[in-house]
């Protein structure tokens, strides 16, 4: 659906994103690097389950929330692309476990 507009070259680093590498360019939002991807849903629902993806963009409606680095409920839109991120889709609400 989405793609870059320029190769970002020397300046791109690798991310993960469910296990698997990923390009992305330093000063991109998470929720960018997610809507290139062939299946661009951030999270599921807690309640049916269904898909969700980035829809504002300016962190008002929360449909971006995703697992970086272990941390539950990040808003991606918010969030800034660095070397080595761990991303995770959300798969329903948040454990909150210790």
């Amino acid at each position: 659906m989405f793609r870059k507009l320029h190769d970002p070259g020397p300046q791109a680093v690798t991310i993960f994103i469910d296990g698997s590498p990923v390009a992305a360019e330093i000063g991109e939002s998470v929720a960018a690097v997610l809507l290139r991807q062939p299946e661009s849903w951030t999270r599921t629902t807690p309640v049916s389950g269904s898909p969700r993806a980035p829809y504002c963009m300016m962190g008002v409606c929360f449909e971006c929330l995703v697992e970086i680095d272990g941390q539950g409920s990040v808003q991606s839109c918010l969030t800034l692309i660095s070397a080595g991120m761990r991303i995770a889709r959300q798969q329903g609400c948040r454990s909150l476990s210790a």
